[in-house]
């Protein structure tokens, strides 16, 4: 699975890291709702460092369309709210 970190560039995760990565997302989904600032930034730094940690970095000449897009570091709450859906930033 290639995914984008808006502003940083793509990394390819392993599909198998799927279950991890949607442990964070239901972090950071719950804490959105909830307005939790502190949190929110916690769990947003956490869910991108995990994705960094567990994906290998595609290629700057590569095209190779992302299958996840997910906000910036510097994201803001209101911006991370309105890129979630149901599941969160990351479907499944």
């Amino acid at each position: 699975m290639i995914v984008r970190i808006m502003g940083e560039g793509q990394v390819e995760l392993a599909d198998s890291h799927l279950t991890e990565l949607n442990k964070l997302d239901d972090e950071l989904l719950a804490v959105v709702q909830s307005g939790d600032e502190d949190g929110f930034r916690r769990t947003l730094r956490a869910l991108l460092d995990k994705v960094r940690e567990l994906g290998g970095p595609v290629p700057d000449a590569s095209l190779e369309p992302s299958e996840l897009i997910l906000p910036p570091v510097d994201a803001t709450l209101e911006e991370v709210r309105a890129m979630l859906n149901d599941d969160g930033l990351i479907p499944g």
